[in-house]
């Protein structure tokens, strides 16, 4: 390449450099803390600089409970309980937080125009139900038929719990309650079956 065009295409790639660090692009993702008494949100934002970053702040629609709008600090892991969120007093003992529909909104100045929203399905106490009658499903003392059948109902929960998780993340929030109702429920039939389930009552459940 001759001198004077391998000038200009460094040029042409620091601009483009400078242009793209310039870029403001908001984003959050959700964490798994892996407890029901906590929700976890990173930011992973991209920022022009440090300079550009005015009134941080996230808002929670939080199901049965309603709106709450907290500071955010950027370019950080956020930890949020149910006190923060507004669902028990300072000082009261933390409580875990709901399962459902979340709707978040992280914000910068100005909000009208610097904003970023998602919607998130939380099955954290669904998930510890489900954890439990997994780890108990060893522990049963059936023969391999029924604990296959119980292996084959436990998969089906699992997959409407995943599904309930897309359809939020998507924004399809009907379709997501649907799927964590028949999970839960299916869930607690199996729970109540126990050892006693049959291909009669998967049949049942599933459906």
């Amino acid at each position: 390449m001759p001198e004077g065009q391998r000038g200009l295409h460094l040029k042409v790639l620091w601009h483009n450099f400078l242009n793209n660090m310039a870029d403001l692009k908001l984003d959050i993702a959700v964490i798994p803390t892996y407890s029901s008494k906590t929700l976890g949100i990173a930011d992973t934002s991209t920022y022009p600089s440090p300079s550009s970053i005015s009134a941080p702040s996230i808002e929670f629609n939080v199901p049965s409970f309603g709106k709450v709008v907290l500071p955010f600090n950027p370019n950080s892991f956020n930890l949020f309980n149910s006190t923060s969120l507004g669902i028990t007093q300072v000082g009261d003992t933390e409580l875990p937080l709901p399962d459902g529909v979340y709707y978040i909104k992280y914000t910068i100045s100005p909000a009208y125009k610097n904003f970023v929203e998602k919607t998130i399905m939380r099955v954290d106490a669904l998930q510890e139900k489900f954890d439990n009658a997994f780890m108990k499903l060893d522990m049963m003392e059936c023969d391999r038929a029924i604990k296959t059948q119980q292996k084959v109902q436990l998969n089906s929960i699992y997959f409407f719990i995943q599904g309930a998780i897309a359809a939020a993340n998507n924004c399809a929030v009907d379709e997501s309650n649907k799927l964590y109702r028949q999970a839960n429920k299916m869930l607690d039939n199996f729970i109540k079956n126990g050892c006693q389930c049959s291909g009669t009552n998967y049949v049942t459940n599933f459906y």
